[in-house]
């Protein structure tokens, strides 16, 4: 067995899957496993949709996968020095008496023997709910974009408040899954920033005013006064009274005994606290050693220096997409979540931006177009996935017809995809899909067309997601992607191009995100007897390694051809819009009124 260093476990959870990694100290992956989890859907459609997990499912997974990396990579149990975790924003429900899972599905809220306590991030079943809460207009939603997302987890609290019985909502205790996963780990319910400031509407001590971090008078306003009582304790309490809040990796406690023998591990190993899975990926990723142009970097400061950090946007692309950028003071940027401190680097600022669904909506084109199981057949056939079949063949289309580009193939075709609502920087969670320039093509090559421009739309909204950011404040030059998607060279390429800016693909291209978990153990398990742990960024500076860049391919004729793509993209937004408000009001007071969807 290899212990000549210590090494360091990382464990993502994300919509699908739980995974775990482990690193030696020097950053290196020696094994990587995954585990699907299980998705309930009690309900699904247009509206309202419901999505849930369960914690004990979830650990399981984890368990299985950290058992795996030890067999894989030979490494001593007892060589690994601290656990980070991170984690889906999703909301997990435990009794406050007896700890158990508590079921969210209504309406009876029975346990059916799969403790399905978890209600996911992508679960709209709270939309009056969110509604209700935004026309607060409390000062704290300025710190999450100037609206709270459905996707976000007060929404649910109030939700199941509307829903449960009020004797089983009364014992309920709340966290954000990382957290919950922490508190798996070390029996202590230590909250981090990153899940309660980014999720829940946690303004950290001092700013703006903040004195306990959760707002009694929000509380109170949308119908949740009883968790006000005890100082919040069902939340998590009031740092330094009775509670305790930390920033990513700090040192939450050690692994218990029971959940080592569950893992496989020494009892007393380091753990971190976690993050959300998105921020994990930034860990993960803007730490790369790239070379970049003037142009693309900050040359006041070191190149190593944590203010490069402020010029690089991280993309972390799965299911969704999220866009997150740091800043040394608060940025606000409409229709953009935050600004978040103290949520990764102390004193320093966050803005998350995101694309509701990325990964998804590409495979909802592709799964419900009529020449899709035909064209699967072929690219099995042809040893390749769908995404990189379509990929050869576009650029077989571009050459039988002498297009000067693949983009020249789809000119006159404007494909808007928000078909799951917008998160930033629209922040409407009513916007929906639009086409102009159907035909009646059933072909492979109409499929690919339509897929062409799903992934440009994708640029397109990135575009117009770094454009507000910039607008605002920030000084974003670069962007540094993670996930899958970074294995698609076409959609890669018509980022860099859209935004006119190098896209950083990180080495590890489908771990960036448990990596970055990783990362948070080493810090962790750094901590000195006073609690204070190696700086985050000194970490990542040290574990990241070399990147790969993808350049705008600068030919004037496709640039162009986007940017009036661009302007007719954004056009497309602003009339969706314009045309329900037309229909709204031309049902005001009919016996039609409110019958309509959203």
């Amino acid at each position: 067995m290899s212990s000549s260093q210590d090494h360091y476990i990382g464990i993502d959870v994300g919509t699908g899957s739980a995974r775990a990694c482990i690193i030696d100290s020097t950053g290196d992956i020696k094994a990587l496993a995954a585990q699907n989890i299980k998705l309930w859907t009690p309900s699904s459609g247009l509206e309202g949709s419901q999505y849930e997990q369960s914690t004990t499912d979830i650990w399981n997974a984890i368990c299985n996968c950290v058992k795996q990396v030890l067999a894989e990579s030979k490494v001593d149990p007892n060589s690994v020095k601290g656990i980070g975790f991170d984690a889906t924003c999703s909301l997990a429900v435990f009794t406050h008496d007896t700890n158990e899972p508590v079921p969210v599905t209504g309406p009876d809220f029975k346990n059916d023997g799969n403790d399905r306590n978890v209600i996911l991030w992508l679960d709209h079943r709270p939309l009056a709910e969110a509604e209700k809460i935004n026309n607060t207009n409390h000062n704290l939603l300025r710190y999450v974009g100037g609206k709270m997302s459905v996707e976000m987890e007060i929404p649910k609290v109030l939700w199941l408040k509307n829903n449960m019985p009020p004797e089983l909502f009364a014992r309920c205790k709340f966290f954000d899954l990382t957290d919950a996963l922490t508190y798996m780990a070390t029996g202590k319910e230590i909250r981090s920033f990153c899940s309660t400031v980014c999720k829940q509407g946690f303004v950290p001590v001092g700013v703006d005013g903040s004195v306990k971090g959760w707002q009694e008078d929000f509380y109170e306003t949308i119908g949740l006064s009883d968790l006000v009582t005890d100082n919040f304790i069902r939340m998590g309490g009031v740092d330094g009274v009775n509670g305790s809040w930390m920033s990513a990796g700090e040192l939450v406690g050690g692994l218990s005994e029971e959940a080592g023998q569950q893992l496989g591990l020494p009892a007393g190993i380091a753990i971190g606290s976690g993050v959300i899975d998105a921020y994990a990926g930034w860990i993960g990723t803007v730490g790369a050693k790239v070379k970049l142009s003037p142009d693309h970097r900050d040359d006041s400061v070191a190149p190593n220096d944590v203010s490069q950090a402020f010029t690089r946007l991280a993309a972390v692309a799965g299911t969704s997409t999220c866009h997150l950028a740091m800043s040394k003071g608060p940025v606000f940027v409409p229709g953009v979540w935050g600004p978040y401190r103290d949520v990764l680097i102390p004193g320093y600022w966050m803005a998350e931006g995101g694309q509701s669904a990325t990964g998804e909506l590409m495979k909802h084109m592709l799964e419900t177009h009529v020449a899709y199981d035909e064209t699967v057949k072929e690219a099995e056939a042809a040893g390749k996935n769908i995404y990189d079949y379509l990929n050869e063949h576009l650029k077989e289309m571009a050459k039988k017809t002498n297009a000067p580009s693949i983009s020249y193939l789809v000119r006159h075709f404007f494909f808007y995809g928000d078909l799951w609502g917008n998160r930033s920087p629209i922040a409407d969670p009513n916007m929906r899909g639009a086409i102009i320039g159907m035909s009646n093509d059933k072909s492979k090559d109409g499929m690919a067309l339509l897929y062409y421009s799903t992934m440009e739309f994708i640029a397109l909204q990135t575009r117009q997601i770094v454009e507000a950011m910039n607008t605002a404040g920030h000084t974003i030059k670069s962007i540094f992607m993670s996930g899958s998607q970074c294995q698609n060279e076409i959609l890669m390429d018509l980022i860099a191009t859209a935004c006119d800016m190098p896209v950083l693909i990180p080495r590890y291209v489908n771990a960036a995100v448990v990596h970055g978990a990783a990362m948070l153990g080493a810090k962790a398990a750094s901590a000195k007897p006073d609690g204070t742990t190696e700086p985050l960024w000194d970490i990542m500076d040290r574990m990241s390694k070399p990147g790969k860049t993808v350049w705008s391919r600068g030919d004037p004729a496709e640039k162009k051809l986007l940017d009036a793509k661009y302007e007719i993209f954004l056009d497309q937004a602003r009339t969706q819009q314009e045309y329900r408000k037309k229909i709204d009001a031309a049902l005001k007071g009919s016996s039609l009124e409110g019958q309509e969807a959203n």
